[in-house]
């Protein structure tokens, strides 16, 4: 039979497990929301233990708590930073839109095991872990410190690296004449590495994007404590916090300019998250172009051998599909949808308070996640392993019919269409035809239709 201890708060008494941390507070909610199974993201009780640590510094260095209560606050926030109490944080997503919940089952737990420490009841969860603050500045202040971290530290990372494998191929591929393509038809010839620089320079945009959208998440809004006031903050608790979160991080933080703006208005993870999205979008039309440059191998187009990592049928003997192209899509289509929910919950600051806290840090964090590991997958199993398929890419471009565009200021646009049309139909080569027609000499179709000087 389990153990339990006897808690109590302002509500009255209630069972908790004997061997956790939390209080009272904790375990109504676990009682009361039994909704879903997705937990808060641990990047938030990691972000929580850095901002309880910060506060508990500035309240001591502003004379409000007491050394011993400081040092002890900042032992366990320590434990709880390395991982060593997980299992202390059970609360699920869908609870209270302020994240109070989860900011108290912090509190309690950063009481219980200081307590524990101690050996005595010296620390309370509300007057003295909580001291200075507010579930509604610290939870958004939370918010910040992890997706600004898991931005910085784990995707822009990520997409760098893939940035650099597609410059290498760049630039190993710049002498590989192929068929250009629009509107999925024919065009003007370019080189592989040419067509690969585009999607090279897709991603250091969208790093310089994300770059400058995080910056925003810089803000904090620690300090606001319940509506904006500062009420039972003492002055400039703020801005010393801000500092030591700074100093804890290793990243620049700064005090809210507005606190009331940053209480209620989610915006910045709008404009963070839309700078994900927008890496998300270019990722999906990367992978797509991958799977269709080498969809075949032998009746597609074929002009890119990607590795065959597994097999790809149960039922086709020899099957390769494009599976990491697949997962990328599949993971750029869940960022999407991340970013409606955002945007929607981002919308609903009713007053002095934005309610969908939870859900929008959940899907904030996951399309970090979900990005960060789908993007190493896809560089390691596919990109870096692309080949081109020198033969097909050849046979291709000399059944192509638009390097007759280069005729256009030589004998006008109506002649080289007809030129077109005509070894279209006939089956014949650009050059037969344009010779057959009498629009052009051999000696002069061989000087204008150049490709290397087409690209």
């Amino acid at each position: 039979m389990e153990n339990f201890r006897i808690e109590h708060d302002t509500m009255g008494e209630i069972k908790v497990p004997a061997d956790k941390y939390w209080g009272a507070q904790t375990q109504r909610s676990l009682e009361n929301f039994k909704i879903g199974n997705v937990k808060m993201p641990r990047e938030i009780i990691r972000a929580f233990a850095i901002l309880k640590k910060a506060c508990a510094i500035t309240n001591c260095e502003l004379q409000v708590l007491d050394s011993e209560k400081s040092e002890l606050i900042a032992k366990v926030c320590d434990e709880i930073s390395e991982g060593r109490l997980d299992a202390n944080f059970p609360l699920v997503i869908y609870q209270t839109g302020s994240g109070t919940q989860s900011n108290m089952n912090v509190n309690e737990v950063i009481a219980g095991r200081g307590n524990e420490i101690a050996g005595s009841k010296i620390l309370h969860p509300n007057d003295d872990v909580n001291k200075s603050q507010s579930s509604n500045d610290t939870f958004p202040t939370a918010m910040h410190i992890a997706a600004l971290i898991a931005t910085e530290d784990r995707l822009m990372p990520s997409a760098k690296l893939l940035h650099d494998s597609l410059l290498s191929l760049e630039k190993r591929f710049s002498g590989i004449i192929k068929t250009g393509r629009t509107h999925l038809q024919d065009a003007t010839p370019l080189t592989l590495g040419q067509e690969i620089s585009g999607w090279r320079s897709m991603i250091s945009h969208d790093i310089y994007m994300m770059e400058s959208a995080v910056s925003h998440l810089r803000e904090l809004a620690l300090g606001g404590t319940a509506v904006g006031t500062g009420l039972n903050a003492p002055e400039d608790f703020d801005k010393i916090a801000a500092e030591a979160i700074s100093a804890l991080t290793g990243k620049p933080f700064r005090t809210a300019g507005n606190k009331f703006h940053s209480l209620t208005s989610k915006s910045p993870f709008v404009f963070a998250h839309g700078a994900v999205k927008a890496l998300a979008t270019d990722l999906f039309k990367i992978a797509n172009d991958i799977r269709l440059l080498a969809s075949g191998p032998r009746c597609g187009i074929g002009e890119l051998i990607i590795p065959a990592n597994e097999p790809g049928s149960s039922i086709m003997p020899g099957k390769v599909n494009p599976t990491q192209c697949e997962a990328m899509t599949m993971v750029c289509a869940q960022v999407m949808g991340n970013d409606t929910a955002i945007a929607f919950a981002a919308s609903q600051g009713q007053y002095q308070l934005n309610v969908f806290m939870p859900v929008i840090i959940h899907n904030y964090l996951e399309s970090i996640n979900l990005l960060s590991d789908a993007i190493i997958s896809f560089n390691k199993n596919c990109v870096t392993g692309i080949r081109p398929n020198e033969e097909q890419i050849k046979s291709n471009l000399k059944k192509s019919l638009m390097p007759v565009t280069a005729l256009n200021t030589h004998i006008g646009y109506e002649n080289a269409a007809k030129i077109a049309k005509e070894a279209y139909t006939s089956g014949k080569t650009l050059k037969e035809t344009a010779v057959s027609l009498g629009l052009v000499s051999e000696e002069d179709f061989d000087m204008w239709v150049n490709l290397e000087n087409m690209v």
